[in-house]
C-alpha cells in the first residue's frame, strides 16, 4: 500500500521516503467511499436477517403450541381409553364424557369407540360407520396402533363430498392383557388445527400452511393476505406414527433503504475523517520516534531470547500461551505456530502425568503456589518423555497488575541420568556386599549343621541295627519309619555339603544320573508341597532318554523351588485348573548335542512383563516373605550343568519354565568341564 500511495503522491512533490505517512488518510478516504456505498446494503442487509430471525422464532413458538394442544389431547382420549379398560364409562355415557374434549377442542370433529371389528359402536357425531366405510388412512392408523399397542396417527384424508377438507385422526388401541379390544379415534379438522391453535397476531402477517409427509397442501390460514415468498420458514411437526410440516410465509417484503441513516453516517464520517487527518499530523512525528526505538529493542531482545539454552514460556491468566522462545520449541519439537494460543491441556504434557499437571495449574490459576521451582516431566512431538525443572513467577504490567506467567524451563535429562548411574552402582555395591555375607553364612551354617545331621544319622543306623533281629510287628512297623529318617538326613548332609562346596566356589560332584531317578527321588517331596492346596501333580517323561552329567543335589533342588514357584503361583486359580505338569522331552543343543528339555508347567497367574525383567535377579522377590535367591540360584545351578533357565507364557494361561541339559553316552567318567552350554 505505501508504494502504491507513493507513486500515486509522487507528482504532487511528496517525498518517496514520506510517502508511507499518507497511507492513513488515504485509507481513511476508501473506506468512507465504501462506508457511503455499502451501509445501506448493509442496514438492508441487517434488517432483513432480522426479519428472517423473528420468523422463524415465531414459527417455532406456534409449532410448540400445536404440538401442547394436540398433546393434550391425546392425554384426554388415552384417559378416556383407560376409563374404558376400567369399566368405567359404559357405551350410553361415552358421548357425554367425549363431549367435554369437544368442547375444550374446538379443532376437533368427532370422537368414536369401535369394537374390535372395526365398527362404530358410539360417536360423538351419531355415525354408525362400519370397518369397511372407514376411510383408508384411519384404517392403516388403526392397523399401526393395533401392532405397536400405542396412540398413532393417520394420514390426513379427505372429507367425503370435499375436495379442499382433511381428517386427521388420533387412534388409541384398547388392549385387556393381550387381547385386543377396539380403539377409540378422536378426528381433527385440519382447517381447524390453523384456525384455533395459530395466534390471530400471527396469522395477520403471515400466511399460514400445514403439509402433509408428501408436501401436499391439506389447510391453509391466510388473515392478512398471501405471502409474498421473501421470508418463509418450514418447521417439522412430529407426531406418534406421522409427520406434518408447518410452512409460514410472510406478507412483507423487502425492507426499504433508510435515507436518515445514509445522512447521519455521511456527517459522522465526514466528522471522523477531518479529525483523523488533524490527528495524523501532530502524532506522526511521536510515533516515528517510538517505532524506531521499539524496533531496536525488539532486535535487541530477540538477539538475547535467541542465544538462551533455557525455555522460556509465557501464559495468560486463562493458561494461554502467549509467548514461546526457540530454546523452548526445540526442546518439545514443536513450532510456535504449534504452541501460541494452546489452552490446556497442552500438546507437550504426557498423558500419565495429566494429573499432576491439571492439579498444578489449578494451584497456579489460584495463586497458592509456594514452591518455586517444581519437576515433572514433558514428552517431545515424537512421543519421547525427558525430565524438566521448572520455575515459574508471575507477569506484571506497568501498574502492577498481574497478566499472567512466565516459566523457565530446564532440560534435566543429564542429570536425571547420571543420578540413575549413581543409584544403579550404589545397588550394585549394596548386592555384592550382601552376596558376600550370604555366602560367609551359608558357609557357617554348613559348617555348624553338617555335625548334627552326622549324628541324626548314626543315631538311626544304631537304632536300625538294633532292632535287626527284631519280631514284634510294632517295630516292624517303626522300622521303615527310621530308615526314611536315616535317608533324608543323609540327603540333607549332602545338600549341606553341596552348598557348603558351592559357597568355597569348589566343584560340585558330577555322576552320570537320569533324570527318572531325579524325578522320583523328588517326586514324594513335590506331593507333599502339592497337597496343602490340592494341586494336581502330572509327570510326563518321553522314551529312550539317555543320562546327563550333573550334581544329583543340585539338580534336585532346582526341581523342588520351580515345583514349589508353581504351586504357590496357583493358589487363587480354581481348584479344577491346579493342575502342575513336569514333563521330560529330548532336544537338540546349539550344537546339535542331544539334550535333555525338562519343562515345569502351571496355570497360575503368570509373571508380569515389568517382574520378568527382574525375576532372575539376586535378592529380588514379589513375596512379602521372599529372599529373592531361588530362582538366581536356580539359574547359576543350571549354567553350571551347560544348560540355561529360561521361562515363557503358558497358552492355557500360567507359565512355563525350562532348562535343557547335555545328554552322554551312559558310563561316561569325569566331570563333564567340557560339555557345551545350550543355547
Amino acid at each position: 500500500m505505501s508504494s502504491f500511495t507513493a507513486f500515486l503522491l509522487r507528482p504532487f512533490g511528496v517525498p518517496r521516503r514520506q510517502a508511507w505517512r499518507w497511507v492513513l488518510p488515504v485509507v481513511l478516504v476508501l473506506l468512507f467511499l465504501a462506508i457511503l456505498t455499502g451501509l445501506p446494503w448493509q442496514a438492508q442487509r441487517m434488517e432483513a436477517n432480522e426479519r428472517q430471525e423473528q420468523l422463524i422464532a415465531d414459527t417455532l413458538w406456534v409449532e410448540q403450541t400445536i404440538r401442547f394442544q394436540l398433546d393434550r389431547n391425546d392425554e384426554s382420549l388415552q384417559l378416556i381409553a383407560t376409563e374404558i379398560l376400567d369399566g368405567q364409562l359404559l357405551p350410553a355415557k361415552f358421548n357425554e364424557r367425549a363431549a367435554t374434549l369437544l368442547k375444550n377442542g374446538r379443532e376437533l370433529k368427532h370422537v368414536r369407540w369401535l369394537d374390535a371389528n372395526g365398527d362404530t359402536l358410539v360417536s360423538t357425531d351419531g355415525s354408525k360407520l362400519s370397518a369397511q366405510e372407514l376411510s383408508a388412512a384411519t384404517k392403516d392408523a388403526i392397523a399401526r396402533a393395533t401392532a405397536s399397542r400405542m396412540p398413532r396417527y393417520s394420514q390426513p384424508s379427505l372429507v367425503p363430498g370435499t375436495t379442499k377438507s382433511f381428517l386427521l385422526d388420533d387412534v388409541v388401541p384398547l388392549f385387556a392383557g393381550k387381547n385386543y379390544l377396539g380403539a377409540v379415534v378422536m378426528s381433527y379438522s385440519a382447517v381447524a388445527i390453523l384456525d384455533e391453535m395459530v395466534p390471530w397476531w400471527f396469522a395477520q402477517e403471515h400466511q399460514v400452511d400445514l403439509l402433509d409427509s408428501d408436501d401436499k397442501l391439506i389447510a391453509r390460514r391466510a388473515a392478512g393476505g398471501p405471502g409474498r415468498g421473501v421470508y418463509t420458514h418450514l418447521r417439522t411437526l412430529d407426531l406418534k406414527g406421522q409427520s406434518l410440516t408447518l410452512r409460514t410465509n410472510s406478507i412483507k417484503g423487502t425492507p426499504r433503504l433508510l435515507p436518515n441513516l445514509l445522512v447521519g453516517s455521511v456527517i459522522a464520517l465526514s466528522i471522523g475523517l477531518a479529525w483523523s487527518l488533524w490527528a495524523l499530523w501532530r502524532d506522526i512525528n511521536r510515533r516515528l520516534a517510538t517505532e524506531v526505538a521499539l524496533r531496536e529493542q525488539v532486535t535487541f531482545r530477540t538477539a538475547m531470547e535467541n542465544s538462551l539454552v533455557t525455555g522460556m514460556r509465557a501464559r495468560d491468566l486463562a493458561g494461554r500461551v502467549t509467548y514461546a522462545n526457540p530454546a523452548f520449541c526445540d526442546m518439545v519439537g514443536m513450532s510456535p505456530n504449534q504452541l501460541l494460543g494452546k489452552m490446556p491441556p497442552m500438546p507437550y504434557w504426557a498423558p500419565e502425568a495429566m494429573d499432576d499437571y491439571q492439579k498444578r495449574f489449578a494451584e497456579v490459576l489460584a495463586g497458592t503456589v509456594t514452591q518455586k521451582g517444581f519437576e515433572t516431566i514433558f514428552q517431545r512431538a515424537n512421543g519421547e518423555r525427558f525430565p524438566v525443572l521448572i520455575f515459574e513467577s508471575a507477569l506484571r504490567d506497568a501498574a502492577g497488575k498481574q497478566t499472567g506467567w512466565m516459566g523457565s524451563i530446564l532440560d534435566i535429562s543429564e542429570r536425571k541420568q547420571a543420578e540413575e548411574l549413581n543409584r544403579r552402582q550404589q545397588e550394585q555395591l549394596q548386592i555384592s556386599a550382601r552376596m558376600a555375607s550370604m555366602g560367609e553364612i551359608a558357609s557357617t551354617l554348613a559348617h555348624e549343621l553338617n555335625q548334627p545331621l552326622a549324628a541324626i544319622s548314626s543315631y538311626t543306623t544304631g537304632a536300625l541295627n538294633l532292632l535287626a533281629g527284631a519280631d514284634d510287628a510294632r517295630i516292624t512297623l517303626l522300622r521303615p519309619a527310621l530308615e526314611k529318617a536315616a535317608a533324608q538326613a543323609q540327603r540333607a548332609g549332602q545338600i549341606i555339603r553341596s552348598v557348603h562346596a558351592f559357597v568355597k566356589q569348589r566343584d560340585p560332584l558330577r555322576e552320570a544320573i537320569t533324570i527318572e531317578a531325579i524325578l522320583d527321588s523328588v517326586e514324594p517331596l513335590i506331593a507333599l508341597q502339592a497337597q496343602p492346596t490340592f494341586t494336581t501333580v502330572e509327570i510326563a517323561i518321553s522314551a529312550g532318554l539317555g543320562p546327563i552329567l550333573g550334581d544329583r543335589v543340585l539338580l534336585e533342588q532346582v526341581l523342588l523351588n520351580l515345583t514349589r514357584n508353581a504351586i504357590e503361583s496357583m493358589q487363587q486359580t480354581p481348584p479344577e485348573r491346579r493342575v502342575l505338569r513336569i514333563e521330560a522331552t529330548r532336544t537338540l543343543t546349539a550344537a546339535s548335542q542331544p539334550a535333555i528339555m525338562v519343562s515345569v508347567i502351571d496355570r497360575g497367574h503368570g509373571i508380569p512383563e515389568k517382574v520378568a525383567e527382574r525375576l532372575y535377579s539376586p535378592f529380588f522377590s514379589t513375596k512379602a516373605e521372599g529372599m529373592g535367591m531361588g530362582l538366581n540360584i536356580c539359574r547359576t545351578a543350571i549354567e553350571f550343568h551347560g544348560g540355561r533357565l529360561t521361562h515363557v507364557i503358558n497358552p492355557a494361561g500360567g507359565t512355563i519354565f525350562q532348562f535343557a541339559l547335555p545328554m552322554v553316552d551312559d558310563g561316561v567318567p569325569g566331570n563333564g568341564a567340557d560339555q557345551q552350554g545350550v543355547a
